[in-house]
């Protein structure tokens, strides 16, 4: 029966938060990250405007949230067999809360990395160090989706062309190295780098020649985008 005052309509709105957070693991995570987060940063001296960004971040990623249960919930009524599309649409949504919350993450990062943790003092001081960071592990990212897209070689998490998990912990490895310019701390980021691709060897998901392309897309872009991102490069 549809609402006829705003009350009911609210009151609507309200079930319908509830019983998403009744029912999706993932929405009360969300919900209690976003608490978390609400509650520290003003312990944290954050700004107005920073505060601000946290609250759409956080809002964002439960938007989305909200959005893929209602979704899917719309998907198994109108078809409650298995049909390729139907996954799709699944995947598809579920795709857009984890954009979001990599959005958010990112924001989070930006905004109270340096305050939470030493290992803010391993980056360039000053605003930009946290951004440039939080920029390029993204573009790093995003890079190994698109050639894993287009390439159509593997699952997300498993397999394919290039190997994420090398290029991701080999571009952390070169933002150390640059921003830190320590040798014993070039040495374990790079040890660790090795590690984690030499697991993707061990367990036999991704050949050599994946690891190997996924190492030199990290480091590379890691690289450049060093000099691109950072104002003056170097610090």
């Amino acid at each position: 029966m549809k609402p006829e005052t705003w009350l009911e309509t609210l009151n609507c709105a309200v079930e319908g938060v509830l019983e998403a957070v009744r029912t999706q693991r993932h929405m009360r995570w969300h919900s209690l990250a976003a608490l978390g987060v609400l509650v520290l940063a003003p312990r944290l001296g954050v700004t107005p405007g920073e505060f601000a960004l946290l609250c759409l971040a956080a809002g964002l990623v439960l938007v989305a949230e909200l959005i893929n249960t209602a979704f899917e919930s719309l998907v198994d009524l109108a078809c409650p067999r298995y049909d390729p599309l139907a996954r799709s649409a699944k995947d598809v949504a579920a795709g857009a809360v984890l954009v979001a919350s990599f959005g958010a993450a990112a924001v989070g990062w930006v905004v109270l990395g340096p305050r939470l943790s030493q290992f803010g003092a391993a980056l360039p001081t000053g605003p930009a160090g946290p951004m440039a960071a939080a920029a390029i592990l993204l573009t790093v990212i995003v890079a190994v989706v698109l050639l894993k897209a287009l390439l159509g070689r593997g699952a997300p998490l498993h397999g394919g062309f290039p190997s994420g998990h090398a290029a991701v912990s080999f571009a952390v490895a070169t933002l150390l190295t640059l921003h830190t310019r320590d040798w014993m701390v070039a040495a374990l980021a790079g040890l660790l780098a090795l590690m984690v691709s030499h697991s993707r060897l061990l367990l036999r998901i991704h050949s050599r020649g994946e690891v190997l392309a996924g190492g030199a897309l990290g480091a590379g872009l890691a690289l450049a985008l060093h000099y691109l991102v950072l104002p003056g490069g170097m610090p």
